[in-house]
């Protein structure tokens, strides 16, 4: 597994795990959402896009156990969430 290293706000943090998550909400949920997710540690980078899907969120994780973590148990959870797709970088 490649590993990376991290800067960010002053600390480095060794990332081994990166993953976009395509995120589906509900009409009219996008901004909220997207505004949560902006809000959580390890997500550097979402984005509202048009399509199938209507956030990109980019996710990072020390491991997989973190990043499995970070899906089901928090970007999950928000609420007008209602289908993610994981698609992890290799």
């Amino acid at each position: 597994m490649v590993k990376y290293l991290v800067s960010r706000a002053g600390r480095s943090i060794l990332i081994a795990a990166r993953a976009y998550i395509l995120i589906e909400t509900q009409v009219g949920r996008s901004p909220d959402v997207a505004a949560a997710l902006q809000s959580m540690s390890g997500v550097p980078s979402v984005d509202i896009i048009t399509g199938d899907f209507d956030i990109i969120a980019l996710v990072e994780a020390q491991d997989m156990v973190s990043m499995a973590d970070l899906v089901t148990g928090l970007v999950q959870s928000i609420p007008g969430v209602t289908r993610t797709i994981t698609c992890v970088a290799a």
